[in-house]
């Protein structure tokens, strides 16, 4: 006889609170975009060799069950991440060295 039981998706939050799949540095945010983005279960796993294919096709089922909440969680984890680019563009030596940067581009630019 066949045993039906119910397991719960490959998801586990780290240290900093970001998602990830199946035991790997692959971010649920990452899986979704691709899915969002039409890719298959299978083209995803293709992408990301740690992901297990299976566990992939339960985020994606995950997803479809509770879009509303894994919506609201990738919305706070862009607003999190413009936080943290504000922040760092803010810092003055960022500044000075993207400002060392940008001189160095353009005298390669000029010698072209």
């Amino acid at each position: 006889m066949l045993v039906v039981e119910a397991k719960a998706p490959p998801l586990q939050a780290d240290q900093d609170g970001v998602i990830r799949v199946g035991g790997t540095r692959v971010t649920l945010d990452t899986v979704v975009h691709a899915f969002q983005q039409g890719h298959s279960a299978e083209e995803i796993a293709s992408h990301y060799p740690a992901l297990k294919l299976a566990d992939v096709y339960a985020v994606i089922a995950y997803y479809l069950d509770n879009r509303e909440s894994v919506n609201d969680y990738l919305q706070q984890q862009a607003t999190e991440a413009e936080e943290v680019w504000r922040e760092i563009e803010a810092a003055s030596d960022y500044q000075l060295f993207r400002e060392r940067l940008l001189a160095r581009y353009r005298a390669t630019q000029q010698t072209k």
